[in-house]
């Protein structure tokens, strides 16, 4: 796996909940050049530091104060490692068992200093201390609520073993399955041991590792809706955590009907009362702008926005996250990425296989609901945004939820909706839709959906953003692609007859599957006469980087534990997607607009062409296979 070292090195045991702590500005005392030496993380259990006094070189300095100039990022790296410090008088480092610690709460002696002030630490100080100190004794219980289900057998147990097995995760923690199902903790780790692999690092034997982790999971049965249940969940919690700090991540992998109901229980009867509760929840957050807000509103009753963890796991690609890299840490783009110089953008979604006996689920929600509103949408508003004035999550979050506050009004005559119909291939014939025995009969749920949309700002006034999502089409794949304008004046146009799209240069970023970043340039093919061909720089990631990409849940997960927001939506966020689609969706089902057929396996209804000629575009994943 590809995951930093500096978030998850290996060898630590844990602490990644201290690993990426914003920095402060140091202080002007010469501690904060000897700290920047040190360059340790949170160890302060095993190197058993404690400070028992503090002292500025003008003295009479607190220890809050101190706190307040270094910030706690200084602190944090003080007790990571038993570095020497420049001047007595900056502080003083006495070694101590780490049971110490905790009896270390009482008002010291104070100190004599070389100019003869004195300080000390007072009890309310050195409480601050000492729970930093904690903090990497502290405890981390994450429970799946809805263990049995697919998702979190497919998707979360694995992600948590790997995090587990690169290192990532807290040296104390404990996995809890909740769900309806009858089951022993040995029945479960018999269902969770059936998905873990040794895909990490295949030279080593990893069968110890799954033991380990395994041990780590327990299993405990209860209704969605009782509070005594999830009662006996905290006390089973409580057993493991013992006396340290505890820390409670819950991951709803159940229907957003029962989000509330759990949310109550949980919040009441299981949540942490000396450290922090996080709850990830799953889409679909509502079907519209009304029930969306209904949920958010719900959710607050028992929980803080800062506590909602709303995860899209399309924002955890690799080459999603890679987007703003791209574009703010490379001059060549930067200058490139407006209505300047960019014709249209396109984000395509398409998977290969239709609802395959699960369509009772999709069927109330459809293709606009189930990708374009979230997992499209939100990569549209990553890569359309303006740099932020800094990489903290909220930074990166305002400057999204401008791009959807500006965005037009969509029109109906900018969307096109198919649905798939049978089609027989090979001698195989696959079925339509509707044939599907979990989809009602005559449904005109749109399994396929491609929309233009505007962004009603300076840098974008007049592009189009062409997104198109489907099932039951001729691959699988999710890619952004940036067709730029043609060059003005442009000396060699006529090397390519009549097709000018083949002179204008493209950008492809491919998602998934076999991530990859490429450029299409025009080049002078090798000979005595003039003519051009149309090549690719290509940056394949599999021949780049040997190592396996983390799967998207591995880093969502990872983030929530650390208290990181970047990647998840925020409640305003939210409400101006479904501002933007709720609109459409009412009139598409009030109308109850036909969709257009499509034979299972094609590219998709014709209308979808006609939609991009409109506006002069062609879609850039027709031209057949260019990797």
């Amino acid at each position: 796996m590809a995951l930093s070292c500096m978030r998850c090195p290996a060898g630590t045991g844990g602490g990644a909940a201290a690993a990426r702590r914003p920095a402060a500005t140091p202080p002007s005392s010469s501690v904060a050049f000897s700290l920047a030496r040190c360059g340790g993380r949170s160890a302060a259990a095993a190197s058993g530091w404690r400070i028992d006094a503090v002292a500025g070189k003008g003295g009479g300095r607190s220890f809050l104060d101190f706190l307040s100039s270094a910030g706690l990022s200084i602190l944090s790296a003080l007790l990571s490692s038993p570095c020497s410090l420049p001047n007595p008088e900056d502080a003083l480092l006495v070694k101590a068992p780490m049971d110490a610690v905790e009896n270390a709460v009482t008002p010291a002696a104070p100190s004599t200093v070389a100019n003869g002030t004195s300080s000390a630490i007072i009890v309310e100080e050195f409480e601050d201390l000492a729970s930093l100190v904690r903090d990497d004794e502290a405890s981390v219980s994450i429970t799946v609520v809805g263990a049995s289900g697919d998702l979190a057998k497919k998707k979360i147990f694995p992600a948590l073993f790997a995090l587990y097995y690169e290192g990532c995760l807290p040296k104390h923690f404990s996995i809890f399955g909740y769900a309806r199902s009858k089951m022993t903790d040995a029945e479960l780790r018999d269902m969770v041991s059936k998905t873990l692999t040794c895909r990490i690092d295949k030279r080593e034997n990893c069968s110890e590792k799954m033991e380990e982790f395994l041990k780590r999971c327990f299993y405990h049965s209860g209704q969605y809706d009782s509070e005594e249940d999830f009662k006996e969940l905290g006390k089973k919690i409580k057993q493991h955590e013992g006396p340290r700090v505890s820390n409670h991540l819950f991951y709803l992998s159940i229907p957003p009907n029962i989000f509330l109901d759990v949310v109550k229980c949980a919040s009441k009867s299981a949540s942490s009362v000396s450290g922090w509760t996080r709850v990830i929840v799953e889409k679909p957050f509502g079907r519209d702008s009304e029930s969306s807000a209904a949920l958010t509103k719900g959710l607050k009753q028992y929980l803080t926005e800062d506590q909602i963890f709303r995860i899209d796991h399309y924002l955890g690609k690799e080459l999603v996250e890679n987007l703003s890299v791209l574009r703010f840490s490379n001059l060549v783009f930067e200058p490139l990425w407006s209505r300047q110089y960019i014709r249209n953008v396109q984000l395509i979604f398409s998977e290969d296989f239709g609802t395959e006996g699960r369509g009772g689920y999709f069927d109330s929600y459809g293709i606009i609901r189930d990708i374009m509103q979230n997992h499209l949408l939100q990569i549209l508003a990553l890569f359309a945004m303006e740099t932020p004035i800094s990489l903290e999550a909220e930074d990166i979050r305002n400057e999204k939820v401008k791009v959807l506050r500006s965005m037009k009004p969509l029109r109906l005559e900018d969307v096109v909706i198919g649905q798939y119909k049978s089609h027989t291939k090979g001698g195989i014939t696959y079925p339509g839709y509707t044939e599907d025995k979990t989809v009602p009969k005559g449904s005109l749920t749109p399994t396929f959906a491609a929309a233009a949309l505007f962004i009603n700002n300076a840098r974008w006034d007049g592009v189009p953003f062409l997104m198109k999502a489907g099932k039951a089409l001729h691959t699988k794949q999710a890619e952004i692609r940036v067709q730029f304008r043609h060059v003005p004046g442009n000396l060699y146009k006529g090397s390519f007859g009549t097709d000018l799209d083949r002179a204008t240069n493209e950008l492809v970023i491919r998602v998934q599957p076999d991530e990859g970043i490429y450029l299409k340039i025009n080049n002078k093919i090798p000979g005595l006469g003039m003519r051009l061909d149309r090549s690719n720089l290509n940056l394949h990631y599999a021949a780049r980087y040997p190592k396996e990409i983390p799967d998207a849940y591995e880093r969502l997960l990872l983030d929530a534990i650390e208290g990181e927001r970047r990647l998840f939506i925020r409640s305003d966020e939210l409400d101006a997607a479904w501002e933007l689609f709720t609109p459409l969706l009412k009139e598409l089902e009030q109308k109850r607009m036909a969709p257009e057929l499509y034979p299972y396996g094609s590219r998709g209804p014709v209308g979808a062409h006609y939609l991009a000629a409109k506006y002069n575009v062609r879609w850039g994943d027709l031209g057949g296979s260019e990797h």
